[in-house]
């Protein structure tokens, strides 16, 4: 997949471009359904298929006391258009000049001049130009003035609950992984740097990763069973992971994402890892002694092995 830093970064012309826009935090199922229309319409028209989004989120622009919590980082978003079958992103700089545009301007200046657009998919909310000025509807009208098709994708509702990004974070903070990754398509994961610690876990028989997801949403603490990945790396790991605050040891800590991978040996400092969450296994306890906490770790470990085992065979192909 090509990437370019917005619109006036091409250095090729697209060819016959099926465009869809969005921000895409999470790539859920309504976002994936976006994306399938722009491949179907690049592969009717022997096109590139194209996938435009913003940087930074437009709410940091436009209300930046509202900016939602991450669902996923800019490379991650690419990661899955790329899986999606885009041949192109474009990463539009979401600024204030961007932001004045009018809606005619965004139509004329940037799908037909620039990109060259022949189909253009968006979703039944979708709102561009200054203040929002253009929907779906003016952007059919834009479209049949110029030169282009539009396709309005109609609300994606998984066992009668709507696909945003929105109803992922609150059932996320709830921790809510069922209805998450259902809504999601597969499960939520996050990326980041191992970072330095404390160290007790290498000094009980238990090291840890201490990864550091950066702006992303994490999900509500508590102990998970994840898979971890070193990220350029094929082998996926089953780990046992605590998000929380290790009541045990210290009082009102910073929260940490500690990641404890079965069966693993090595040096993971400075790598970047995936973590990523299948199950929600209880929430974080203070002990009264380090042996009734080791006790319950090794009772996390046993049950970690049960759900990634499960899944894997759950998401097994068949023949």
């Amino acid at each position: 997949m090509e990437i370019f830093a917005g619109h006036r970064a091409l250095f090729r012309p697209l060819a016959a471009p099926a465009i869809t826009i969005g921000n895409f935090d999470g790539v859920h199922r309504g976002h994936q359904a976006l994306l399938a229309g722009a491949r179907e319409a690049a592969n009717r028209l022997g096109g590139d298929a194209v996938a435009m989004t913003f940087e930074p989120h437009p709410a940091a622009l436009i209300c930046p006391d509202k900016v939602p919590p991450r669902l996923s980082t800019e490379a991650r978003k690419l990661e899955l258009f790329a899986q999606a079958g885009m041949d192109v992103a474009i990463i539009e700089t979401f600024d204030k000049a961007f932001a004045e545009l009018s809606a005619s301007q965004f139509c004329e200046e940037i799908l037909r001049d620039t990109l060259g657009a022949k189909h253009v998919v968006v979703g039944h909310d979708f709102g561009y130009g200054r203040k929002r000025e253009g929907d779906a509807s003016s952007l059919r009208a834009a479209g049949a003035a110029l030169g282009f098709s539009v396709q309005v994708i109609e609300p994606v509702s998984c066992e009668g609950v709507l696909a945003s990004s929105s109803a992922i974070r609150r059932a996320l903070i709830a921790g809510d992984l069922p209805t998450a990754h259902l809504l999601l398509g597969r499960h939520y994961d996050v990326d980041g740097p191992v970072v330095r610690g404390a160290g007790r876990g290498r000094d009980f028989g238990i090291p840890t990763a201490n990864v550091d997801p950066g702006d992303v949403l994490l999900p509500k603490p508590g102990i998970y069973a994840t898979t971890v990945q070193v990220l350029g790396k094929p082998e996926i790991h089953a780990a046992a992971t605590s998000l929380g605050t290790n009541p045990t040891f210290v009082s009102g800590g910073a929260l940490t994402l500690e990641a404890h991978l079965l069966d693993f040996e090595g040096d993971l400092y400075d790598q970047r890892l995936r973590v990523c969450f299948l199950e929600r296994l209880r929430d974080e306890e203070q002990y009264a002694d380090v042996d009734s906490l080791l006790a319950q770790i090794h009772r996390d470990i046993e049950n970690t092995r049960a759900v990634v085992h499960s899944t894997v065979i759950k998401d097994a192909p068949r023949a």
